[in-house]
């Protein structure tokens, strides 16, 4: 169950199943419980992995499973999936009786096709409850509050009432307590703010680059609100994000039913224009938007192409990395959407790169993401409440309880097309527990997390694909919340 303001508390389907179980004189040994957690997919279904777990391993001391009604194994959006589990109990021998149904599943027509169909159903209400959350969200959105995330540089979240009275600053972790509430964000302390006006300006008065801008940045000593140098995607970000102009923007990703992450295309993006006080003048916004609009929306392809033969003539060859860091050129991913693949553009400039080198040039990329990719764990961490610290370079001591590393896994595509993740361990730092970050096959965006306990990691080198079976899909997660939330400190009352 996920929430407990429902008939599927898991104190009432006990009381049921108990009820059940008396009623035929059956006596319970054993209880696997979920509480809080979704039934979309099996991540996070600890209980239900045991269950499934003990069965399979014959280590079950029971000869029946007792379930409230079908959609408890899950609200799949794959009704088969549910059958498959009780189809494993039942080749195990051991039967399932369903406590809060109106019929007896007995292996008949009736309880098969009756299965199915509430199978069905039970997907059906989550796609429903998944449509009215994110039109509840995207009304929110539309009358100016703030849906998650940190503020940023220069900005702070603000909790109001339900009068729109402000209640008082969210500092990083916390979050609002009564359901009426809502968070907005407001200007920040006055020198954050003004390193963000100072970017701005530098962008589109003085012409500098994102990267002269960062440079400068850095020999100031001026850090992010993460606590890192600046990075030219650092100050990309900061002059592409809507909220700086004071405008509400969501669901520029989505993650629906627990389904992969997907970035969403802008004109489904839900907007409220004017929704926060701004800190960078409309116009002024407006303008840096178009300077980097420019740099490829308003180029024909053969202007395009081009300044990518000149930087190739200039070069002596072409990257994605040689490509970003070029001023006036258009980002390398602009170039793979407009042609369909980087490696189109090159070969249309003349440019025929080797394999060995392109697989160089990859691991440079992904060395220059990985303080970016740290530093958003360490936020993550941080933003839920606990202290981390770091040893070395290399791992994060998390509220002096665990220390966990960071590893960055390139996706590689074989020759039929199938995707490969190829992973080292480094036993020399041997970890509480590893963090890898699974590559796009663009090798440009996290795709998802694995998080891989010590204890579990049984050799130095692991090669994964895009469906690794239970035994080591059970590790992975879309995003590293579920680590955030276990990491987090809980406050309790000392009794005297």
């Amino acid at each position: 169950m996920s929430t407990d303001h429902q008939k599927y508390s898991t104190e009432n389907q006990a009381d049921a199943i108990r009820r059940y179980a008396v009623a035929r004189d059956i006596e319970i040994v054993r209880t696997y419980a979920d509480a809080g957690k979704s039934g979309l997919k099996m991540e996070g279904r600890d209980a239900l992995k045991q269950l499934i777990d003990d069965v399979q391993a014959g280590v079950a001391d029971y000869s029946m499973v007792l379930v409230y009604d079908v959609s408890r194994w899950g609200r799949f959006q794959d009704a088969d999936e549910s059958a498959y589990y009780e189809y494993i109990c039942k080749r195990a021998g051991i039967t399932v009786e369903y406590c809060a149904e109106q019929f007896d599943n007995d292996g008949s027509p009736v309880a098969t096709i009756v299965k199915g169909v509430k199978r069905a159903m039970a997907g059906e209400y989550s796609r429903e409850l998944s449509a009215k959350v994110f039109a509840g969200q995207g009304r929110l959105i539309e009358k100016g509050f703030r849906q998650g995330g940190p503020a940023g540089l220069g900005l702070r979240r603000m909790l109001i009432d339900e009068h729109g009275a402000r209640k008082g600053e969210l500092r990083a972790g916390e979050h609002k307590s009564i359901q009426t509430d809502r968070v907005i964000l407001v200007p920040g302390p006055k020198d954050e703010v003004a390193v963000v006006q100072g970017i701005y300006e530098a962008f589109v008065h003085q012409g500098k680059s994102e990267q002269d801008i960062a440079d400068d940045l850095n020999r100031r000593g001026v850090k992010t609100d993460l606590g890192r140098p600046w990075t030219r995607g650092t100050v990309h970000q900061i002059l592409v994000n809507e909220k700086y102009a004071g405008d509400n923007v969501w669901n520029r990703q989505s993650f629906k039913l627990k389904q992969k992450r997907v970035r969403n295309a802008p004109e489904t993006w839900i907007r409220s224009q004017d929704a926060f006080e701004a800190i960078v003048a409309r116009d002024l916004f407006d303008a840096a938007h178009s300077i980097i609009s420019a740099r490829s929306f308003r180029l024909t392809d053969d202007e395009m192409l081009h300044s990518l033969r000149a930087l190739y003539e200039a070069r002596g060859l072409l990257s994605g990395l040689v490509i970003d860091e070029a001023d006036g050129l258009p980002s390398s991913s602009a170039y793979s959407n407009r042609f369909g693949s980087l490696l189109r553009a090159y070969s249309l400039v003349g440019f025929r790169p080797d394999r060995d080198y392109e697989y160089v040039e990859i691991n440079r990329m992904l060395r220059r993401r990985y303080p970016e990719i740290l530093g958003e764990v360490l936020g993550g961490f941080r933003d839920s409440g606990s202290i981390v610290g770091q040893d070395g370079d290399d791992q994060l001591i998390v509220n002096g309880e665990f220390n966990a590393s960071v590893v960055i896994v390139r996706c590689a595509s074989t020759p039929t097309g199938l995707l490969r993740w190829r992973l080292r361990f480094d036993t020399s730092l041997r970890p509480d527990i590893t963090i890898v970050v699974r590559m796009d096959p663009g090798n440009r965006e996290p795709l998802d997390f694995f998080l891989f306990p010590r204890l579990d990691v049984a050799s130095q080198r692991l090669r994964l694909a895009e469906e690794n079976g239970l035994s080591l899909d059970a590790y992975r997660f879309e995003s590293l919340d579920y680590l955030y939330e276990m990491a987090a400190p809980v406050r309790f009352a000392e009794a005297a």
